[in-house]
């Protein structure tokens, strides 16, 4: 027979009351593992998914608002283009973001039932996959947490060993990996125990101290899962815990149909006919664009336009675009002088009609009404780049990458 416990009925509660609250440290403490890695797993897949809309609806939005500011002139429409040019980072074609929506859903589809171990499908562990830990998984990491755990020990180089090794768990339950879970389980099962026996001397001093820690650990837990439930992420995930594949699908819908509307608008704007705009003194020079490539809108006299379609075949095009934006992409045999150099280089410009080119209208059409007053034949290309593009017409980059409209 195993001899009998005794103990003080004050101290017998004491033991009670640290089992009750490591039981509820430990069941927190998978939760909330639970709940990041669901998070993390989560945004990696919003990302791969809805990234490139959400980049093509803050290109549009800066795209309607240019061609406004540059149609009405007004202050306060050009404060608006600056700021939503400002959230943009580059151009995505929308055709290639439908297909890539399309290509992340299969990629997605195929996941589904994949095994987790090592030696899985070849690429499988560059798709971003949704993991919640099972219950296996949980159970092996809680036992590995109540025994290994650094806050055990206060030896130095044990809480470092004891670090290292709970380490090694988090990373194989962030991956629900239950067999490497149970190895890891083995392999501490030979490490020592750092708890007084039940009839040490000391062993109330240190229950009381246990106690002290777990309250705190489980205060930090819980502000731990508010804030993530708090984030961006889990706020969406809150929005459909059993099934976030579909949530991603709904939004990719939503922000597909948002981008098609303002690929319209867009597309209305630039096939409105220009306005007279604003008389207002000639220039004496060419002013420089803002670092943003911000366009201003024409406020010169009237100044010969032509549409993309009429261009004539053997057309002298000009492009007054910046560096980055033509080595995105422009027209192949196009001469390029930016804006802010064209008075300094004028001697370079043809002796021949010229057809002036930049993003959307804005600055060509200042460039021509500058070479107008030098008694030059030019016209400004309405649209810019961007109807050349909507026209189908050939681009070149200068990487030799697919070219593009920056």
């Amino acid at each position: 027979m195993s001899p009998v416990r005794w103990a003080d009925p004050e101290r017998q509660r004491l033991e009670e009351r640290v089992a009750a609250t490591e039981l509820a440290w430990l069941t927190l403490e998978v939760e909330v593992e639970t709940l990041r890695v669901e998070i993390d797993n989560f945004a990696l897949i919003h990302h791969e998914r809805l990234g490139p809309l959400y980049a093509r609806i803050d290109e549009l939005e800066a795209l309607v608002a240019e061609a406004v500011a540059a149609r009405t002139g007004s202050p306060e429409d050009l404060c608006r283009a600056v700021d939503a040019r400002r959230l943009v980072d580059e151009l995505p074609d929308l055709d290639a973001l439908f297909d890539s929506v399309r290509q992340a859903e299969e990629r997605a589809s195929q996941a589904v039932g994949e095994s987790d171990e090592a030696g899985g499908p070849a690429g499988a562990e560059q798709r971003p996959r949704r993991v919640r830990p099972g219950k296996e998984a949980q159970r092996l990491y809680r036992e590995l947490a109540r025994r290994a755990h650094p806050d055990l020990s206060t030896d130095p180089a044990e809480q470092e060993r004891r670090s290292a090794f709970i380490a090694r768990a988090n990373e194989a339950y962030a991956r629900g990996d239950a067999a490497a879970l149970e190895v890891l389980t083995e392999e501490w099962s030979t490490a020592p125990e750092s708890a007084p026996e039940w009839d040490a001397p000391d062993r109330g001093e240190w229950l009381l101290q246990r106690l002290e820690w777990l309250s705190a650990r489980i205060t930090e837990l819980a502000t731990e899962q508010v804030r993530l439930e708090g984030t961006a992420m889990g706020s969406l995930l809150a929005l459909a815990p059993g099934d976030p594949d579909q949530l991603l699908a709904e939004l990719a819908e939503q922000l597909l149909a948002k981008a098609a509307a303002q690929q319209q608008e867009l597309t209305r704007l630039l096939a409105v006919d220009n306005g007279a705009p604003t008389p207002a003194p000639r220039p004496s020079s060419v002013p420089r664009p803002s670092s943003n490539h911000q366009e201003s809108p024409s406020m010169f006299q009237q100044i010969p336009t032509v549409q993309v379609e009429n261009l004539p075949a053997d057309a002298v095009l000009i492009d007054v675009r910046e560096q980055d934006e033509w080595d995105a992409g422009h027209a192949e045999g196009a001469l390029h002088i930016p804006m802010s150099q064209f008075t300094a280089r004028l001697d370079e410009v043809p002796e021949a009609p010229l057809y002036v080119v930049c993003r959307v209208g804005g600055r060509s059409a200042q460039v021509v009404q500058y070479l107008v007053n030098q008694e030059r034949q030019a016209f400004n290309v309405d649209g810019g780049m961007f109807a050349w593009a909507q026209a189908g017409r050939p681009m070149v980059s200068g990487s030799g990458e697919e070219a593009y409209v920056l």
